[in-house]
């Protein structure tokens, strides 16, 4: 009985780390990294490090592109939304 417990336990924290894991790779600029974009460049990203910035996520190549970005988050976005249009548009 005891094994089941364990077995169901370990089931249930793996499947809560895939839904974990599928929420994280969901974010704005198709998952690019927003400090990439705000500084010219394009580097595509798991979504694993992110911010929340008015209700929408944005991602991040790593913790170093995330600290940089959050030190002028409205300045950075706009210029990581006006790179990802002309991208888009290009």
């Amino acid at each position: 009985m005891r094994r089941a417990y364990v077995t169901s336990a370990l089931a249930g924290a793996f499947a809560l780390g895939l839904v974990t894991a599928g929420l994280a790779a969901t974010g704005e600029f198709d998952n690019l990294c927003a400090q990439g974009l705000a500084t010219g460049q394009q580097i595509k990203t798991d979504c694993s490090v992110n911010a929340q910035i008015g209700g929408k996520t944005y991602c991040f190549g790593n913790e170093e592109a995330k600290a940089a970005f959050m030190k002028d988050p409205q300045g950075n976005l706009a210029k990581a939304q006006e790179a990802y249009k002309k991208q888009k548009a290009g």
